[in-house]
């Protein structure tokens, strides 16, 4: 089993307002992937959700047969999780397609960690949106 860590983060200056995402993809304790992209206008919580498939996407991508999602947003981990109602309609589209790209995988777990462990992922969004990607 190839198990990968995701971190991933969203980022709206506005929210609305321009807004990114980024991910960080370890391997082993080391950084295989790091990147973000640029999503247009959208919610904080579209931004985040942005993040989490694009993480699951590119960890696919990178051979991953189990991985663990670490989130800063407590929604999106309870709303994956099943404990929160997913009440937006724009949200409940995706929440459906990253519980579709979760079941690809062998093992999978998403865990809520502080902001400050989740930097990097931070950052990633923040220079894609900063054109610094």
């Amino acid at each position: 089993m190839r198990r990968m860590i995701v971190r991933a983060d969203g980022c709206s200056r506005g929210n609305p307002g321009p807004s990114a995402c980024g991910i960080v993809v370890e391997h082993e304790g080391e950084v295989v992937f790091s990147g973000g992209r640029r999503l247009g206008r959208a919610t904080n919580n579209v931004a985040e959700y942005e993040g989490l498939l694009y993480g699951l996407v590119t960890a696919r991508q990178l051979g991953a047969t189990a991985i663990e999602v670490r989130l800063d947003s407590e929604l999106l981990v309870r709303q994956v999780e099943g404990s929160y109602k997913v009440r937006s309609p724009k949200l409940k589209g995706m929440h459906a397609r990253a519980m579709a790209a979760l079941k690809g995988f062998e093992e999978w777990s998403v865990v809520y960690v502080p902001r400050e462990e989740n930097k990097a992922a931070d950052r990633a969004a923040n220079d894609a949106l900063d054109g610094r990607e």
